[in-house]
């Protein structure tokens, strides 16, 4: 056999061993992914509207280490060669693709929010355009801890250089009032105290932790590496809420930051270089303003008859204090998916999922293996396109295609999403997306259960 026969006949075994099959796994992702793509934007659920990841086409070498490597496993796929977004609603904004991707064709961010009719315009450094007002968190549409955390301290440094060219106006002014007790809100307050500011802390709640404190008992947060204020640093890549819970008290008492719970900020405005920050029960003078506050805001309501019944609720803190009870959780986001979880790991509870869609599109990968574990093992109940009509004092009423249906209930959990501060960040004067001060109200997402007047973003921003 001559030379030239033996290389050719390697050369061939190669391509039928190694070339042949992945250039048909490849084919088979394409179109695996591409009839994903087309499905996901029949749905909806392609567009990503908070932060997302931006595939620059030219530079993607379509090799899928971003797929691989995103945790919430279906929101990118490569079509036609490249990455592209296909389950839009599902990013949360890790990051981990683009540090994943080899070639750097990957950048996660908002994109252009000069068409954003639901997020305050804001500056490099979360100014917004009011003068010495700042944003910063998930009311300028970025979610997870990492990020409130670092705008925080972007915000609560760039304060810091701006008080030292101004000049003060009032002796007994705060340097800084901040309005949310959430880690943005934490971390701009601390941040500022570390560069010698007075700063005061203003949150609603009776308690820190913001949107984090919201979530149900033990829940892991994705936190990410990042370094917090008052040379504190989280290294691992999920904490559960009460760690961080605790993190943010320990930091709160360390710099012997002022905190003042109860308090809803219901105006603010700014007069002769000084702003004045209204609660129901002060007004509190300062030389900047940071609005770190969530965007859940109030929680929307099923107008229903018996809704105001004491056994319905709004959010679950502790799914442990419940056992042996019927429990209808009502909504189709992850916080719904979440508080039935919970609620069906207890003994004796017999939990129940009603949704007004035919599917659940937009939860955590995470949390669709637990939930539909625990479906199959008959742990919960799905009621799919169903809607409440009524709720009584043992039972609640749905409405679903086939009939009225009433099932017996001693607890109704409502996650239908929150009404935003649209109306306070108008009242203020912030300017949105488009140059408007006063954006419309967006129409709630049909797909969404947690959007409603946040427009069409799936959760946070």
């Amino acid at each position: 056999m001559s030379e030239s026969l033996v290389i050719w006949s390697v050369a061939a075994l190669l391509v039928a061993v190694i070339v042949i099959p992945y250039y048909l796994s490849f084919r088979r992702r394409n179109w695996r992914d591409a009839a994903r793509k087309t499905e996901a934007a029949k749905l909806g659920i392609d567009r990503p509207l908070a932060q997302f990841p931006y595939v620059d086409a030219t530079s993607c070498i379509g090799c899928a280490a971003c797929v691989t490597a995103c945790p919430e496993g279906d929101v990118l796929g490569i079509v036609g060669g490249t990455a592209a977004v296909i389950n839009g609603l599902r990013c949360v904004g890790h990051g981990v693709c683009e540090t994943a991707c080899p070639v750097g064709a990957i950048e996660v961010g908002l994109g252009d929010l000069k068409s954003r009719i639901d997020i305050p315009l804001l500056d490099p450094d979360y100014e917004s355009s009011v003068p010495g007002l700042f944003v910063a968190g998930e009311l300028g549409g970025l979610a997870l801890f990492k990020n409130a955390v670092n705008q925080g301290t972007t915000v609560g440094r760039h304060i810091a250089a701006l008080a030292r060219r101004t000049p003060r106006v009032s002796p007994d002014a705060f340097d800084v009032v901040v309005v949310g007790g959430g880690p943005a809100g934490v971390s701009a307050a601390l941040t500022a105290l570390e560069h010698g500011l007075r700063a005061v802390v203003l949150e609603q709640e009776q308690h820190l932790g913001g949107t984090v404190l919201h979530y149900p008992r033990r829940k892991l947060v994705l936190v990410q590496r990042v370094d917090l204020p008052l040379d504190t640093h989280l290294e691992d890549a999920e904490y559960t809420k009460e760690t961080l819970l605790e993190l943010l008290e320990r930091l709160i008492t360390q710099a012997r930051l002022p905190v003042r719970f109860g308090q809803r900020v219901t105006d603010v405005r700014r007069d002769s270089g000084l702003f004045t920050v209204t609660t129901g029960e002060s007004a509190i003078q300062a030389r900047f303003v940071v609005l770190a506050l969530g965007r859940r805001g109030t929680p929307r309501k099923l107008n229903v008859p018996g809704e105001e019944l004491p056994k319905v609720m709004y959010k679950l803190i502790d799914a442990e204090s419940y056992n042996d009870q019927r429990i209808l959780v009502v909504g189709g986001g992850d916080s719904a998916v979440e508080a039935a979880i919970g609620l069906a790991r207890q003994s004796g509870n017999e939990v129940t999922l009603s949704y007004r869609k035919d599917r659940l599109v937009r939860i955590k990968q995470k949390n669709e293996q637990r939930f539909n574990r625990l479906v199959g093992a008959g742990k919960v109940k799905l009621v799919f396109s169903s809607e409440v009509t009524e709720i009584l004092p043992a039972a609640v009423r749905l409405r679903t295609p086939g009939g009225s249906v009433e099932i017996r209930n001693d607890y109704v959990f409502i996650f239908a999403g929150g009404d935003p501060p649209i109306g306070l960040l108008n009242k203020i004067g912030l300017q949105f997306g488009g140059g408007s001060a006063t954006p419309k109200v967006p129409r709630r997402d049909p797909l969404d259960p947690e959007a409603g007047a946040r427009g069409n973003e799936a959760r946070l921003p």
